[in-house]
């Protein structure tokens, strides 16, 4: 482009024809180049994005986001430049989906809590002990109800481009071995404000304590809690096994998180780009899916060694037929009847 520029500049500005039948020529010599040069730059115009998530650095959601910040631009040529803010440097989950409705943030991964409230049958996958690991739960969202669940996301501004896995959540505890169900009875669990949660503690015979995460590890120093549940991962991340070493693993609840971009960025983008965007986020999925698989692995070795016990549960009946009443409120609820169906019919 600028060898291009440089040769029609010598022959608009000096040719015999232009300085004989245009008096202005100088003029027009400037207005001519000026729109070669702003050509020029919306050739090779790059596009700044910005991109959010809550983890850390290393954490299998920030590399697998990494991959797909690297895949975009090589793909682009460098059109889209993508900025990563991790750790919730621009603020927690609540501001960051206002973020991207406003177009302040592009991309972004959330877990299931906001995607919920826009795709209301998302509420399904929430639910306790109703899939058996994370390769179960991914049968259904790579399926037609994942594609039903991004379709109607699209419609309140997510886009989907790939479904991470949440981990599946377990009980653990400072003051107690935990060996079955009935050993969390009466127990204090540190659960977050959701009705799922809240219901399905006391469902279990235990109480249930709204605690922001931040503050698990003071509670329980503090006996404000007995115990906390959550992922192998963040079990290790956070320290929770110093504190509470006794674990049951019943993996209550494996839920989805999701890598989405804006509809007003999607809305820019050209088809082809659209499919790169595509293809990436499909990519990045597949890889925080390995990775999240490894750092499980490598989480768990870790806490055994600092002396961190382990509980398998060997019969899930008892914990299923406490659910029942759960389970009977969403089978009724329209939006969440059509994918318990599913997901249950082909258990």
């Amino acid at each position: 482009m600028v060898r291009i520029q440089k040769i029609l500049s010598v022959i608009l500005c000096n040719t015999f024809v232009v300085k004989k039948l245009y008096m202005r020529s100088s003029r027009l010599c400037s207005l001519v180049l000026s729109a070669l040069c702003l050509g020029g730059v919306a050739a090779n115009a790059q596009t700044s994005l910005r991109a959010w998530n809550t983890h850390p650095d290393g954490y299998p959601v920030t590399e697998a986001m990494k991959s797909f910040i690297q895949e975009v631009d090589a793909a682009t040529k460098g059109k889209y430049k993508i900025e990563l803010f991790s750790n919730a440097v621009l603020g927690d989950q609540g501001k960051a989906v206002a973020m991207l409705k406003a177009g302040e943030i592009d991309v972004a991964e959330f877990n299931s809590a906001p995607l919920s409230e826009a795709a209301p049958e998302l509420k399904a996958f929430n639910l306790p002990f109703l899939f058996t690991d994370s390769a179960h739960m991914f049968r259904y969202l790579d399926g037609e109800i994942g594609a039903r669940l991004a379709q109607t996301l699209q419609a309140s501004g997510y886009v989907v481009l790939g479904w991470y896995d949440g981990g599946a959540r377990s009980f653990y505890c400072a003051n107690k071995p935990l060996t079955t169900r009935e050993d969390l009875v009466g127990q204090k669990v540190r659960v977050q404000q959701s009705e799922v949660y809240i219901e399905m503690v006391k469902l279990l015979g235990a109480i249930p304590v709204v605690v922001p995460y931040k503050d698990v590890l003071d509670g329980f120093q503090k006996g404000t809690i007995d115990c906390a549940e959550g992922n192998m991962v963040s079990y290790e991340a956070t320290g929770h096994y110093k504190a509470a070493k006794y674990t049951l693993l019943d993996s209550h609840m494996i839920s989805p998180e999701a890598l989405v971009v804006s509809t007003k960025l999607w809305n820019r983008l050209s088809a082809d780009e659209k499919a790169v965007f595509q293809k990436a986020g499909k990519k990045s999925a597949n890889l925080m899916r390995e990775l999240w698989e490894k750092r499980v692995v490598s989480a768990r070795a870790a806490v055994t060694k600092e002396g961190a016990q382990f509980s398998n549960v060997q019969d899930f009946s008892s914990y299923i037929r406490r659910m029942s009443p759960l389970y009977a409120k969403y089978m009724a609820d329209p939006t969440t009847r059509a994918a318990l169906f599913a997901i249950v019919g082909k258990q």
